[in-house]
């Protein structure tokens, strides 16, 4: 069951920008902190990003400086502002929602701490 639905991946060429968007109005509104994760082909699930409802974020060093995690808390959506694209940004993205202060914490980028999901979107840069 599929509790948040990601949007916003492509395809696009290095240097491009892409902004994922998360929706899941019960799952967000409920949350406390919201991820956003990655996965390459053979690779684990990676945390990317994560915010919590105070406004504090955290970022994946490969990703500082170039990505930006928001949540806009009237209408329940997360955005990942995805800038400077690069090849091995290539992955699918996903949205995940915890009641759980992790942001802040070496928590925020566990996967085990985060109990809703989405599918995921597929984001692929080519060089």
């Amino acid at each position: 069951q599929v509790q948040l639905v990601e949007s916003g991946g492509g395809s696009v060429q290095s240097g491009g920008s892409l902004r994922l968007s998360c929706a899941g109005s019960r799952y967000i509104y409920s949350s406390y902190s919201m991820g956003w994760f990655r996965q390459a082909p053979g690779k684990e699930r990676e945390g990317v990003a994560a915010i919590g409802r105070d406004g504090n974020t955290n970022y994946a060093d490969s990703v500082k400086g170039r990505f930006t995690i928001s949540l806009d808390n009237a209408k329940n959506m997360v955005y990942l502002q995805m800038n400077s694209l690069k090849p091995e940004d290539t992955a699918i993205y996903y949205c995940a929602s915890s009641p759980r202060r992790l942001v802040g914490t070496i928590l925020w980028s566990d996967r085990t701490e985060y109990n809703y999901w989405g599918q995921g979107t597929q984001v692929t840069v080519s060089s």
